[in-house]
């Protein structure tokens, strides 16, 4: 049978509820396959443990994960800590650490899910972003000085090198030529951002060459909100900044329905270091221990683990499960429905016992 050892590190807010629920729908799917296992190991990496220690990955943590051939993270960030703290403190460490370079993010719409957007449906809306992980307008480099005064400056730098942008692209192309409609649209605002921005563009023009069987087109972001809105269907694949897809991706799921049922890969291609799989919707404060939160993206996060992990079957039937319980309109309430978090978990698992 086949092994996989998977990092379990739930965080803060409701984090722990929906990777709890997470681990008993894979349970569920482990036993249905009979081909596989999962060696879960549990790691108390958040905000409590900051408070305690200072810190939210303990000395040599990365090395400890390094082991593991996946990890399953759910949220950082608590209310008494500043978002800054926890985010530089916990999640972009080990993004940046084991340079988990794509981040993917699909959206559509699921069965049984009405999207805000009028007389969209499901098949409309069926997108793939692809976010660029590592640099650009996230990599940390700025700094303040004269702290306090009037002539106080605070700079942050978008860093853009050749080989970062380069290698998204060749990624975006790939997973767009994976797609059945082989389409990319390569956002950018090089109108306004003329270097960084201005070789974003040039670069995909090049790695366009390689991939003649893919269509692609250019969006300026601010453009690239409308069409989302506007025009659902002519959007396949995107490929965004750091920043630029972390705010379309959010929309995406907003318009798919609930950032609820959003996923999220952080994924190192080359597979040197283990890879990330997490919800988009972070610690939800308003939702801790009311029993409603959304686990929906937790188990389609999985589904993208299992993909990853080289498990297309068992990733496929966990998306079939999905599929069929939000069909029968079993929900939480912030998909319209009345059901708890352990009401979606418990028709997930008789989803897939059942299949």
């Amino acid at each position: 049978m086949r092994e996989y050892h998977i990092a379990s590190i739930p965080g803060d807010g409701i984090g722990p509820e929906v990777i709890s629920a997470g681990l008993e729908v894979l349970d569920a799917v482990m036993a249905r396959s009979g081909e596989f296992k999962l060696a879960i190991e549990h790691y108390d990496w958040g905000s409590a443990r900051y408070r305690k220690t200072g810190e939210f990955i303990p000395a040599g943590g990365l090395e400890q994960l390094k082991q593991s051939d996946a990890i399953y993270f759910g949220a950082v960030g608590a209310a008494d800590i500043p978002d800054h703290i926890s985010l530089w403190g916990l999640r972009l460490p080990i993004c940046q650490g084991f340079d988990q370079y794509a981040n993917i993010r699909p959206a559509r719409i699921l069965p049984g899910v009405t999207s805000p957007l009028r007389n969209v449906e499901a098949g409309q809306l069926d997108w793939l972003i692809v976010r660029e992980n590592s640099e650009g307008e996230y990599a940390g480099h700025g700094g303040r000085a004269h702290r306090g005064m009037l002539e106080e400056v605070a700079t942050e730098t978008a860093i853009f090198t050749r080989r970062g942008v380069e290698r998204i692209m060749r990624f975006a192309f790939e997973q767009a030529r994976s797609r059945p409609r082989k389409h990319l649209t390569v956002v950018t605002k090089s109108n306004a951002q003329r270097y960084g921005l201005v070789l974003w563009d040039e670069v995909a023009a090049l790695v366009a060459r390689d991939f003649p069987d893919v269509t692609w087109d250019k969006e300026l972001v601010d453009a690239m909100t409308t069409r989302m809105v506007r025009s659902p269907a002519s959007i396949d694949t995107v490929v965004a900044t750091n920043l630029h897809a972390d705010i379309l991706s959010d929309l995406a799921a907003a318009l798919a329905g609930s950032l609820g049922i959003a996923p999220t890969g952080n994924v190192d291609p080359e597979r040197r270091f283990p890879s990330m799989f997490e919800p988009i919707h972070g610690s939800a404060f308003d939702l801790i221990g009311k029993g409603i939160a959304n686990p929906v993206a937790s188990f389609w996060t999985a589904s993208l683990m299992l993909e990853h992990l080289g498990e297309p079957h068992a990733a496929a039937l966990l998306m079939r499960a999905i599929e069929q319980v939000c069909g029968e309109g079993v929900v939480t309430p912030d998909l319209g429905g009345k059901a708890t978090t352990k009401e979606v978990v418990r028709a997930v698992c008789e989803a897939i016992g059942n299949a």
